[in-house]
């Protein structure tokens, strides 16, 4: 079993034991948070839904996120992470929501948003959030993916075993 594997089923396992529904919205990976949570047999009685959100007018139209947010910080952005998991939280009614914003590359990145950088929030339904951004450096598009999901699926643990 990848490593992957091994955390999604742990996320899935930690959430099944306190009775916690899951949801993601995600911009840079996809879907792919939502696609290792869901390649676990089983997962439907804890994953909820998804929303891929990867234009701004998505992030806007499907989970609230303000277009002044977007303005000022863009979409690459702690306050748009932030704003996204209240929003699925909010829309999909879940216990747990992560959400994920960056820039995979190979291009799209400059000297204050490198290729690489990757914003997280994940939040619980009584209102706690963590926020982690990362830059994963020296990565391709494909990497910079496949660790942005490890990330998100670690900050659903976190959340679950709190």
């Amino acid at each position: 079993m990848s490593a992957r594997d091994e955390l999604a089923t742990r996320v899935l396992a930690l959430c099944r034991a306190r009775g916690l529904t899951v949801a993601t919205a995600e911009s840079c990976t996809g879907g792919l948070v939502c696609g290792a949570l869901t390649e676990i047999a089983g997962s439907s009685d804890v994953v909820d839904r998804a929303f891929v959100t990867y234009a701004n007018q998505a992030k806007m139209d499907l989970l609230g996120v303000s277009e002044a947010t977007l303005d000022a910080h863009g979409a690459v952005s702690e306050e748009t992470a932030r704003e996204m998991v209240t929003g699925l939280l909010r829309v999909a009614g879940t216990s747990l929501g992560v959400s994920v914003t960056g820039i995979a590359g190979p291009g799209g990145g400059s000297a204050s948003k490198p290729v690489g950088l990757v914003h997280f929030a994940a939040a619980q339904a009584d209102g706690r959030v963590i926020v982690r951004r990362e830059v994963f450096a020296g990565e391709d598009r494909s990497g910079v993916r496949a660790r942005a999901v490890m990330t998100a699926l670690e900050m659903l643990a976190e959340l679950a075993e709190a």
